[in-house]
Parts: structure tokens; sequence; C-alpha cells
């Protein structure tokens, strides 16, 4: 049976997911013409466990960076119960996973029907605003028992990968404005920002601190949620990050400046943290045209933030039963759609006697890769596999 036609359950079990010792034993079995995610559950697990272990807080974890239920069931399994959830499909999906998860809508802008749905049938009770008019969507929509509403800070830039508080976030002076009138209308108050994906610089939480306890300051609200957001980083290829018990320990420092009640619920929303390591991709090469080589996927499937991020993956070749050459080269990669502009910013180190029919395995692609796989010319990346090896490794 193909992966992808791997879908019959057994006695009211869970799906059996094709199981490898590693991506070279896969490739080794089922010699796939298609890219393959190959999934590590007990590398999300670990990272997982690591995070609530150190995270003085409510873990929510980051639906939108990788929704494949074979990830999310990992983190459940390990103990994450709440989840950043930004659309009603997304709300949904957890909930008809999980019964028992709690499912917080944290995108600033949401339809009337999306808030009205998640309250009524899915129950859920935390939104964020960051404008009047949203935040008056919500009391329209929302039922008024356990509703929380929590305003979004935009916080200066601070180095990420993307500075999301190029779209969202308000001012202080309108956050103020905000919590006010949500005491007001007898709602439970909080105060949330994200300082960017992929932000290297565990300074920035301490710095959106600040601003957060000014403002609670000026709108004299007790707050009963305070969400740091996420933003967590992980390593790439060239790329090291700081540990995060460095973010952690900022956010400590700045967590003292600001004036609490003791019953505040803090809260983080670790996306790419825990997932990025816990799975790679197996692409095919198609096509040899000198140091040109034409692979299966490409940036609009898995490897879209080798543009918008400037991400580095590791990389290994794969060719079972046969050596590699020890000579190496320098490669440009092309993606498989007719477009151009579909080949890959930086040229990839490989044996110099690759050819059509090896296999390319990119490493620690576990997060925005098949969230933002497109279908464009009807390639979809869409095979999953669990292998039980380690992350690969990266050079500096």
């Amino acid at each position: 049976m193909s992966v992808e036609g791997q879908r019959v359950l057994e006695g009211g079990k869970r799906p059996q997911q094709p199981k490898y010792a590693d991506a070279a034993a896969m490739v080794a079995a089922l010699k796939p013409g298609y890219p393959v995610y190959c999934v590590r559950p007990h590398v999300v697990k670990r990272a997982a466990r690591d995070f609530l272990d150190a995270f003085d807080g409510r873990v929510l974890y980051a639906t939108k960076c990788n929704p494949h239920p074979l990830i999310l069931r990992a983190l459940y399994d390990e103990g994450i119960r709440h989840f950043d959830t930004a659309s009603l499909n997304e709300v949904a999906q957890v909930r008809e996973l999980f019964r028992d998860a709690e499912c917080y809508f944290m995108h600033p802008v949401k339809s009337r029907s999306a808030i009205r749905i998640a309250d009524e049938v899915y129950n859920v009770e935390h939104f964020v605003i960051d404008t009047r008019d949203e935040l008056h969507k919500v009391l329209d929509e929302a039922r008024e028992e356990g509703l929380a509403i929590i305003v979004r800070l935009a916080t200066p830039s601070a180095g990420a990968a993307y500075d999301l508080s190029a779209k969202f976030g308000a001012k202080p002076a309108e956050a103020v404005e905000l919590l006010q009138e949500i005491k007001a209308e007898g709602a439970r108050a909080g105060v949330g920002f994200h300082v960017g994906s992929q932000c290297a610089n565990p300074r920035a939480f301490r710095t959106a601190l600040k601003i957060v306890g000014e403002v609670i300051a000026a709108a004299g609200v007790d707050i009963a949620y305070l969400d740091v957001g996420g933003g967590f980083p992980t390593s790439y290829q060239g790329a090291e990050v700081p540990p995060l018990a460095d973010f952690f320990a900022e956010i400590e420092e700045g967590l003292k400046e600001v004036k609490l009640r003791r019953d505040c619920v803090l809260m983080c929303e670790p996306g790419r943290a825990l997932v990025a390591d816990g799975m790679s991709l197996v692409t095919q090469v198609h096509l040899r045209k000198g140091d040109q080589l034409y692979i299966n996927d490409g940036i609009y499937g898995s490897l879209s933030e080798t543009v918008t991020a400037r991400l580095r993956f590791p990389v290994r070749p794969i060719r079972p039963g046969r050596a590699f050459s020890d000579e190496m080269l320098d490669y440009t990669i092309y993606g498989p759609t007719c477009d151009s502009t579909d080949v890959l910013p930086v040229t990839l180190r490989l044996p110099a006697d690759m050819t059509e029919g090896d296999w390319i395995e990119f490493g620690r692609i576990g997060a925005y890769s098949n969230a933002l796989a497109t279908r464009f010319n009807g390639f979809f990346p869409d095979a999953y596999v669990v292998v039980e090896d380690e992350a690969m490794a990266i050079d500096g």
C-alpha cells in the first residue's frame, strides 16, 4: 500500500503510520518518486516537555506552524492542552482531535460568523483584538459568560525573520482605551504581544514587557491574562540562536517590572521552537543539468522559508546500496513547477556525482513547511511517515 493510501482504521484504533529507522531506510523500502515528510514524534515530545518544564505559565501551541495530526498528537501526548488557533478551521481541527483541549482565537481580525461559531459550537472563551471595531464584534457575537478579551500590543522591531507588528498590534494609547472598555463591559481583560517569528534576540521580550507594564499602569485595569506570544527561535544551517533559557530569563526579568495580580495567567505561544526539529523532508532528483538539480518540491511547496525567512536547512544525499563520490559540488536547486522563480536562493553543496533518481533530505523543516505548501501546477507534498532517528545535525 502506498503512503498516501494508508488510511485504514483497524478496530477503531488510530491509523498506523508507516515507521522506519530513518529516512534512508524509508527510501530503500518505498523508493518514492514523490516528496515524503519524515516525522519524529519523539523529538517533538522532547521539545514540548522541555518547554512545559521551563516556562512558568501556560503553553499554547501555535497550530498554524504545523497542523498535521501526527504533530498535534505528539504535542498532546506530552501534555500540551492549550492551542493558539488563528481560524475557525484550526479551532475545529483541534477540538475534534482532542475534546478536552482549550482553543484561543488569537487572530486580531475575525469574521462575525467565526466568532459566533467558535463560541457557540467549540466553547472558545479567549479572543484577541487590537482595535475598537474588533472589540465590538467580539462583544456582539460571543456570550458574556467566561469571555476573555486580550489586547494585542505592537512592539518595536527586534530583528525577527518576520516583523508581525507591521501588520497587527495596538499602539500603547489605543491599548489603554481598549482595556478600559473591556473592563467596563464586564469581560476579563488581558494583554499580549508577539516579538516576531524566529526572533533571535532574547532582550526583545523584556523590551515588550516594559511597554506592557506602562500600558497596564496607565489603564488602571487588573488583567487576568498576560500573553508573551511566540517568536522563540530554533537553529538552522549557519544561524545558531541563543538557548531558550536566555529567553525565559529575559521574560522573568521583564515581569519584575510589571504589576500583576497574583492570579494573572502567564501564557506563551511557541510554534517553531516545538516542532522545527521534529520533521524532515525527502525529495527526489528528477533531472540534472550540469550543476543544476531539479527536485520534486520547492518554494511553492515546503521550501518557501528559504526565500521569505532566508533560512538554510541542513541537507544530506540518499542513495540506497551505492556510495556517493567524496568530491563535492555546489548545485542550483530548482523546484518542480513551471515557474522560473521556483529556485532556492542559495546553492546546496552535495556530492559531485548526484544524478536523476537520487534523493535529498532537508532537515529541521517541521515549521512552516507543509503548512505553507500550495497546489500550484498540481504539485502538493502530502506523504508522511514516522522515523526513529534524531534531527539532522547542523553546521555553524
